[in-house]
């Protein structure tokens, strides 16, 4: 299925968006009247109300505010949760938390059709990127794939960095399966209308082999990735 807008991002360990990511979302998010935060720790509420409101204030700063926010989690009744969704300008997937998790919430709460069928960007990050992928790979898990959101055929690996040796090798190892796209940090993907924009520094990893994304590798994913 195509959405109208769709961005993937990795982290923001210092919780403000790069002016570059800034300048896109005011081009993009021309209507705010709601956005839904969807968690990744559905049964962490403290946690999940103090992200929710943080992931708000990155928006506001930037002058995006919007009239309403919320979190989607385990205190969400599946009725609202589903109409909040329906109803969402955007709708972010957030990290910090296992992917299956997030995934077995948005089915408990009957979002899953709504997020098909609704009209809203999507976004993620971490976690919530990696499942919006129609394969997902949680290597903190297992390097089993599993089925994610289907919004995007880009399999992402989130907080790559060459000195974290240990992310580097699981990394690598997700690559002898299938291509793998690592994101640094502050990094995104934007998807629009079957065209692909890429925002900081990601690599294409293939056969335990890395390399910085070009300009020929996002043509070749546009073909694939929607």
């Amino acid at each position: 299925m195509r959405k109208e807008l769709l961005a993937l991002f990795s982290g923001f360990p210092d919780h403000h968006f790069s002016e570059e990511i800034a300048e896109r979302l005011r081009n993009e998010l021309t209507e705010r009247k709601s956005i839904v935060f969807i968690t990744a720790c559905p049964l962490d509420y403290e946690k999940n109300d103090d992200d929710c409101d943080g992931m708000y204030e990155m928006f506001a700063e930037q002058g995006l505010p919007f009239e309403k926010h919320c979190v989607i989690d385990k205190r969400t009744d599946p009725d609202t949760a589903k109409e909040l969704v329906e109803n969402a300008d955007c709708i972010f997937l957030m990290g910090g938390g296992v992917c299956e998790e997030q995934l077995d919430l948005i089915r408990e709460k009957n979002c899953y059709d709504a997020l098909i069928d609704c009209h809203a960007a999507i976004f993620g990050v971490s976690a919530g990127s990696m499942n919006m992928a129609r394969k997902n790979v949680d290597f903190h898990e297992s390097m089993e794939a599993i089925e994610g959101l289907g919004f995007t055929n880009i399999t992402v690996s989130c907080h790559h960095d060459p000195e974290d040796t240990w992310r580097y090798e699981q990394t690598l190892r997700m690559s002898e399966d299938r291509t793998v796209y690592a994101m640094e940090d502050l990094s995104a993907f934007f998807i629009k209308e079957g065209h692909i924009d890429v925002v900081g520094t990601i690599y294409r990893v293939k056969d335990r082999e890395l390399k910085v994304l070009t300009e020929e590798d996002i043509k070749e994913l546009e073909q694939d990735a929607i």
